[in-house]
């Protein structure tokens, strides 16, 4: 009797996450837990102490699209998944022309935006030039909630007082009447409810990250009647699928690389 050769187990796919976000470490944590996949996630390396996610994790630029493309093809990844912040717009860019360049599908992972309620006082811009520019006719005291990069837009602004959050110390050029608080969420809506209050807040700057983290402020800025700047995100790269919660994420990746196989996927 002949014994059939025993049949070889298929390698793990390679998925390469451009994380830094809160999906994205949700994503890692559910590839990390499927035998067929093997996570690798890509920081910034901007925070000074970030949440490392689980799997693989590499730290630091990769020098560029085609530097990205050329770690892909080194470390053999057969599908990138863009969970970076909603704007991080180079970042974006840089994985499309990376996934091109090295043949493999790529998936953006972004969590929806804010969406204005009953009451809100909200004006939208498209940049924190823009947002900046409205400043002086909507407050005096001003709760900036943009991070630490860009300050530089508001340093002009000597009539206004500014209370900074961001995860970590912010860089000079900036306002020149500020107060720093450095903090991570998520954010509680009391918590909020007190920094308008304490500080006599009078409006607030965001980005529309999207979320439930941070999202309290809004609510806070709501009930206290204050105006807020929202500075929109800029779009998905043109013809890249967008998947909006981890779980459609690794949906994505078992369908992309298990009902078409890693040879077909790019």
């Amino acid at each position: 009797m002949t014994v059939p050769a025993p049949v070889p187990a298929l390698a793990p796919v390679h998925v390469l996450v451009l994380g830094g976000t809160t999906e994205a470490r949700l994503l890692a944590e559910r590839l990390v837990g499927d035998p067929r996949v093997r996570v690798t996630t890509s920081l910034a390396g901007r925070v000074a102490a970030p949440r490392l996610p689980p799997g693989g994790v590499r730290v630091g630029g990769f020098g560029g699209a085609d530097g990205l493309a050329e770690w892909v093809r080194e470390h053999r990844v057969d599908a990138l998944v863009d969970a970076t912040h909603p704007f991080a717009a180079t970042m974006s860019r840089n994985a499309v022309l990376a996934a091109a360049q090295a043949h493999v599908p790529l998936l953006a992972l972004r969590r929806p935006g804010w969406v204005a309620q009953d009451g809100d006082r909200w004006h939208s811009v498209a940049s924190l030039a823009e947002a900046a520019g409205l400043l002086p006719a909507l407050g005096e005291r001003v709760f900036l909630t943009t991070g630490r990069m860009g300050l530089a837009a508001f340093a002009d602004l000597d009539g206004l007082w500014f209370l900074v959050r961001s995860v970590d110390a912010p860089e000079p050029p900036c306002p020149a009447r500020m107060e720093v608080l450095l903090d991570r969420g998520p954010f509680s809506l009391e918590g909020e409810r007190e920094l308008i209050r304490r500080h006599r807040l009078d409006v607030l700057v965001t980005k529309d990250s999207g979320g439930d983290a941070t999202a309290p402020k809004l609510t806070a800025a709501r009930e206290a009647g204050i105006p807020v700047v929202v500075v929109r995100r800029p779009p998905v790269p043109e013809g890249v699928p967008v998947a909006a919660t981890p779980d459609e994420a690794v949906e994505w990746v078992v369908r992309k690389l298990y009902a078409e196989g890693p040879a077909a996927s790019g």
